[in-house]
């Protein structure tokens, strides 16, 4: 099972990068995403299938000031 964001997260084998971020609400302008070490091109969402071995991190980007 795929390990996103510190926890496993049974239901992501299987879905494309885009398709977890979009389920999970993430607006994809403000985000980046680590698969198993290495940061992924926004261009590559719809290409990666999230497999049961990836370790995955996403990164909200939040602005202030």
């Amino acid at each position: 099972m795929a390990k996103i964001n510190g926890e496993i997260e049974q239901y992501a084998n299987g879905m494309t990068i885009s398709e977890y971020v979009s389920y999970k609400g993430f607006n994809k302008s403000y985000i980046a995403v680590e698969i198993n070490g290495k940061i992924m091109s926004k261009s590559d969402f719809n290409n990666y299938t999230i497999t049961a071995q990836d370790k995955i991190e996403i990164v909200n980007f939040v602005g202030g000031g």
